[in-house]
């Protein structure tokens, strides 16, 4: 094999695939990156079994081949190469050779053959979407995800495609986000599928604002070509919770507040959180919010914002987190909060989307 590429087209290509690597796995070949020409260019590819990703780059190929490279030693060498321009050539002991004009390095890979093959997807229904789009429902639902490992079914988002369209859904059991998204197409039959918290932070990193990509779901793994980026998983096996049985009927007791004011406010009162004090109070009153934190031997703040809100008056605690989540990935400039009981969780609906977080109790 030999190309020459722009070293800023390999380092882009090199990082794109390389974050799902694991440096220290017990099988040395998932430390390296496989590098193969294609008609059209150069594909790289990392694994770590549970997720795989390609990318194609556009290189100058002047002879075919493959083989791996260790991720790490490659990426920094690359990285640290004097010039523009780089020569990369193997040999028959998968030796390779990378030259600049007034540099060079050999490095020894290892044989394509032992890198494992990524699954292949035949004769599966494929559905298109906006890539923004997607893009838009990972970050509304993502932060509410499960990072406790032995309620593993909750370490990810369960992703329902029907004939309405596209259903994200995402708890930790505090909170619950759940994203509906219309499609232009309808499916053969409806498909409910649980996609790892890893392979959404991947999505999230090479998903663009333009563009569509396409979504292969398998019965046990799932495939998303992004045109140029292609990211396979596997997916979680298990049934994931009945939601809808968590969202409340809509109440009248709507609290309407501009988002900003209120993301900023409740940023402020957060400063003085601590672990065994994390609440952060929420006085309503008729048109005017009080936002407010108290922390024994740290000290206390206290904010008031204008809103519209002609409900009964109500005292309420929440973890400050679960609503900066929510509160900084929206779009709108103002947002209606559905608050019934101190004790009942504060709902936040927003066309095609629902946020629901349960209450702290306060002090």
């Amino acid at each position: 094999m030999k190309f020459k590429v722009e070293k800023n087209i390999l380092i882009s290509g090199i990082q794109t695939v390389q974050n799902v690597i694991i440096t220290k796995s017990s099988l040395p070949i998932l430390s390296n990156i496989l590098i193969e020409t294609q008609e059209d260019g150069l594909r790289l590819t990392a694994t770590d079994l549970d997720i795989g990703i390609t990318c194609l780059i556009p290189v100058n190929i002047q002879e075919a081949g493959a083989v791996t490279v260790p991720a790490k030693r490659f990426s920094d060498i690359i990285k640290e190469l004097p010039g523009s321009s780089i020569s990369v050539t193997t040999k028959k002991n998968n030796q390779v050779n990378i030259e600049t004009d007034l540099c060079q390095f050999k490095i020894m890979g290892l044989a394509r053959e032992e890198f494992p093959k990524l699954p292949e997807f035949k004769d599966k229904e494929v559905f298109k979407l906006e890539q923004s789009v997607l893009k838009e429902m990972l970050n509304l639902t993502s932060f509410s995800v499960s990072i406790d490992e032995t309620r593993y079914i909750l370490n990810g988002i369960l992703f329902k495609v029907n004939k309405n369209g596209l259903i994200l859904v995402a708890t930790d059991g505090k909170r619950l986000a759940v994203v509906e998204k219309k499609l232009n197409y309808s499916v053969s039959q409806e498909i409910s599928i649980i996609i790892p918290i890893k392979t959404i932070h991947e999505l999230n990193r090479n998903l663009k604002e333009e563009g569509e990509l396409s979504i292969v779901l398998g019965s046990n793994q799932a495939l998303f070509d992004l045109g140029g980026v292609v990211i396979i998983s596997r997916l979680i096996e298990g049934e994931f919770p009945d939601y809808k049985q968590v969202i409340p009927p809509t109440t009248e007791n709507k609290l309407r507040v501009r988002r900003e004011d209120l993301l900023l406010a409740v940023k402020r009162a957060a400063l003085l959180s601590t672990p065994d004090y994390q609440a952060v109070k929420l006085e309503i009153f008729k048109n005017k919010l009080v936002v407010s934190k108290s922390t024994p031997d740290v000290g206390e703040s206290r904010e008031e914002l204008v809103v519209a809100y002609q409900g009964k008056e109500l005292a309420i605690g929440f973890n400050p987190n679960y609503l900066i989540d929510v509160l900084k990935n929206l779009g709108e400039e103002s947002i209606d909060i559905e608050l019934s009981d101190s004790e009942k969780p504060g709902v936040i609906r927003i066309d095609g989307y629902t946020y629901i977080v349960l209450p702290m109790r306060i002090g």
